[in-house]
């Protein structure tokens, strides 16, 4: 069961794109870039209050890769595994991500709600493979040693 905060907000959110069907996505949108996710119980809320069934808004959600209904971490780490990542070892950069973090092929999201790591397709940068994203910064030429430096950068640990 959500806080009444939630509710709250979707109000909010549905306030300023407007009761109506085309609003779906923009309001799931917003909604997951307030809590980075989803929630279920939100999205019901929304596919009632915009008069579309509950159906129609979780196949919209499931369609789009982009929408999440688990909570992910205050930084998402897309490593890319696309032709040009992959050739240029990719994977090796995933399993220091995931033996650093504690996290697997199952479990992508830290205990402390401070890291998800996830494969994406492509991240259009071929160009600087191997390459991963951290939230909206591209991180390119990314090899082993430098995702530790990566992660001790993001937890704020200094060397002094």
């Amino acid at each position: 069961m959500l806080d009444q905060s939630y509710y709250d907000k979707a109000d909010e959110i549905i306030a300023f794109y407007g009761k109506k069907q085309a609003s779906l996505i923009p309001i799931m949108q917003d909604i997951q870039g307030v809590y980075r996710y989803l929630p279920g119980e939100l999205l019901t809320y929304v596919a009632e209050q915009i008069g579309i069934t509950e159906a129609k808004a979780y196949s919209v959600a499931t369609f789009y890769e982009n929408f999440s209904f688990e909570a992910k971490g205050k930084y998402i780490i897309k490593v890319c595994d696309g032709t040009a990542c992959h050739v240029r070892k990719s994977t090796p950069i995933l399993e220091a991500f995931q033996k650093e973090l504690g996290l697997s092929a199952k479990k992508h999201t830290t205990d402390d709600m401070m890291f998800t790591v996830e494969t994406v397709s492509c991240l259009g940068a071929c160009g600087l493979a191997p390459t991963v994203m951290v939230n909206e910064e591209v991180h390119p030429r990314m090899t082993p040693e430098k995702v530790l430096e990566l992660i001790h950068e993001l937890r704020g640990d200094s060397d002094d």
